[in-house]
């Protein structure tokens, strides 16, 4: 018998137990289901966490108080002693005296994250990010404007009532025409804005909404909140990651002095990197997927000692085939190579169903952080390898006993 036949014997018997043969393969396919789709909206998370929290800029850190874990504008994010507060004197003193080539630093502030925007009958809930910013913030923080401008150095100096919208406040006040929005005049809390500029959807980064956010001048925020705000951040960037270790370096140097730290005492700030965060996420991530392999693995086990169960009544029913076999001439190897097909076949098909079912549901999350279809590859690759291994396993022992029957003794059998 050829590879050919093998198959056709193999495919014939799964159809004449296609009951059984269905509820083994449908064990694989869930196992495998879970691992490729777990490992698939992993990798749909990173993408869409490396893209959230590129927001603050590539190549860029960021300067906060301790223990505040705020990312380019954003909320907290942990719970640890908060340390002293910088002040804007402090933040307009490193701007001043930081002169890495190449960089460029932007000074901001959170204002508020519960303020109410309206324009005309139209208006937001009380969710609504207020931020204060310089002329530079944009190009560090990653937004890119849609329409209209940035503030200028004048107005950012002067606190002019000027303001730029974020994507979905666009979409909510005027119905996601930014053209509409250019040099509208927008009520924020109690205080009145002209629209200068419009937001490209940035998207949210943990419980920071960067689409749900109102820009306005640093010296505004600094003029009209003042007393209530906490504390400023600083954003550097440079031009190429190969300076980041030496920037931030000397950005640490520079805010020690700043700070007026003796020498000897330990950093009351932080300063926390884009590509720290980064693979902050990766290692966690990396966790998750082991984790993942490892139960995955678990349930293709309890898969393979169903396979190799159900091989085995097939072995035993099929006796009186196998000695007619024999008896026509086919060889031990004809037998166990059979066999070992079928069982083979069997794990495949499951396989297939699994991977599919998995690559759909891990691309859900693809949904949830907009970064488009993924076919992972690797890890359908890795699939279809575990499915011949857990074949090759489960049939090996059933083939080998189909293989050792003796013929008279099997043309015997009832």
């Amino acid at each position: 018998m050829n590879f050919i036949e093998n198959i056709r014997i193999a495919l014939r018997s799964i159809r004449g137990n296609w009951l059984r043969t269905v509820l083994t393969f449908m064990i694989i396919a869930f196992g495998l289901m879970a691992l490729v789709g777990i490992l698939t909206a992993t990798q749909a998370m990173v993408e869409g966490l490396g893209s959230s929290f590129s927001g603050l800029g590539g190549n860029s850190f960021n300067i906060v108080q301790s223990g505040s874990g705020v990312r380019g504008g954003g909320p907290k994010f942990r719970d640890e002693k908060v340390g002293k507060s910088i002040s804007y004197e402090q933040a307009a003193d490193f701007k001043a005296r930081y002169d890495f080539a190449g960089a460029t630093v932007s000074i901001s502030a959170l204002g508020s994250t519960k303020g109410v925007v309206k324009f005309g009958e139209q208006k937001t809930g009380n969710n609504t990010t207020l931020y204060g910013a310089d002329d530079t913030y944009l190009g560090v923080a990653g937004y890119e404007l849609t329409k209209g401008r940035n503030f200028s150095m004048t107005e950012t100096l002067d606190g002019a009532n000027v303001a730029i919208l974020g994507f979905e406040l666009v979409k909510k006040l005027f119905g996601g025409k930014p053209q509409k929005a250019i040099g509208a005049t927008i009520t924020v809390n109690s205080d009145h804005y002209t629209v200068v500029g419009t937001l490209a959807s940035k998207g949210s980064s943990g419980s920071f909404n960067g689409d749900r956010i109102v820009l306005i001048p640093l010296m505004t925020v600094k003029q009209r909140i003042g007393a209530q705000m906490g504390s400023y951040n600083i954003t550097g960037q440079v031009r190429a990651a190969t300076d980041l270790d030496e920037a931030s370096a000397t950005a640490q140097g520079v805010f020690r002095q700043v700070r007026r730290l003796e020498l000897g005492r330990t950093d009351d700030f932080e300063i926390s990197r884009s590509d720290g965060l980064m693979a902050m996420i990766l290692e966690n991530t990396g966790k998750i997927r082991y984790a993942t392999i490892f139960i995955g693995f678990i349930t293709l086990l309890g898969a393979a000692i169903g396979l190799m169960n159900i091989m085995l009544v097939s072995v035993t029913e099929r006796t009186r085939e196998i000695g007619i076999c024999k008896a026509l001439g086919a060889t031990r190897q004809n037998i166990l190579l059979q066999f070992l097909t079928e069982a083979i076949i069997i794990c495949q098909l499951g396989g297939i169903i699994g991977i599919v079912l998995g690559v759909l549901m891990g691309n859900i999350m693809t949904l949830v952080f907009k970064t488009g279809f993924l076919m992972p590859w690797a890890w359908i690759i890795m699939g279809f390898v575990l499915c011949f291994i857990v074949g090759l396993l489960s049939g090996l022992y059933p083939a080998m006993k189909a293989a050792e029957l003796d013929p008279i003794e099997a043309l015997r059998y009832e």
